[in-house]
């Protein structure tokens, strides 16, 4: 119902600090399209696309691509969906929004607004293999009767490493975690040798934003944080 996976918009207020600091993590920008009036790059690792928006008027969203995006809102209201808002007049890029049971944002657009970078999903930045989203979530049944009816399929709610519903589909994988263990999203991280990945980022400069939370153990685990303010977490072992 939702189409392909686009990106995970993000609002900047300093983008390109944003783009030197996801560059510095080992992530490559790819060729954007002339849709948006505000300054707008492309930055990815391979599996997870970050969309980056300086412009007070964008929200941060899992942003989706239909091509026919006027009819799908209609679907979407049939199907019990609330829609937040919806642009899909004459002369504009057609373009609409809902949010989950936990606030957060989907979008749907009419088509791609960048191109691909050319690089492969094996190529994984200094982080490590994208494992999933990080989603809060303070009721993980209303998460999962809300997002399998939109193509994802929820596992068993598992433990370690920490509490968490897992969520597949062909393009995503979210995992919902409880707000008290991280209040926003998150991209997860999961590497063996995530503890050697760390190190390596600090004798980079890159510093870890504060303890992992959780209880996980801080000598193989880590949150840092983008200049926009994600949330990347780093998982020594899998997730």
């Amino acid at each position: 119902m939702l189409g392909r996976f686009h990106e995970l918009s993000v609002p900047t207020t300093d983008i390109l600090a944003s783009i030197e600091f996801y560059e510095r993590l080992g992530f490559s920008q790819a060729p954007v399209r002339d849709v948006w009036s505000h300054p707008y790059a492309v930055l990815t690792d391979g599996r997870i696309v970050l969309g980056l928006h300086q412009s007070t008027a964008r929200e941060a969203s899992l942003t989706f691509v239909h091509p026919d995006v006027a009819s799908r809102s209609g679907d979407l209201e049939r199907s019990g969906v609330q829609l937040a808002y919806r642009r899909t007049g004459a002369e504009m890029f057609h373009e609409v929004g809902f949010t989950d049971p936990s606030g957060q944002l989907v979008a749907l657009l009419e088509a791609r607004t960048y191109s691909p970078a050319g690089r492969r999903p094996e190529s994984t930045s200094r982080c490590g293999y994208f494992a999933a989203l990080g989603l809060p979530a303070s009721d993980f049944d209303a998460a999962r009767r809300f997002w399998e009816p939109l193509g994802f399929v929820a596992g068993d709610e598992l433990d370690e490493p920490y509490p968490h519903l897992p969520l597949t589909s062909d393009h995503l994988s979210i995992v919902f975690h409880r707000p008290r263990m991280l209040a926003g999203p998150a991209l997860v991280f999961a590497e063996e040798d995530m503890a050697e990945r760390i190190a390596q980022l600090r004798d980079a400069g890159i510093e870890p934003h504060r303890k992992p939370p959780g209880g996980l153990d801080p000598t193989g685990n880590a949150v840092i944080e983008a200049p926009e303010g994600t949330v990347l977490l780093l998982l020594a072992g899998e997730i």
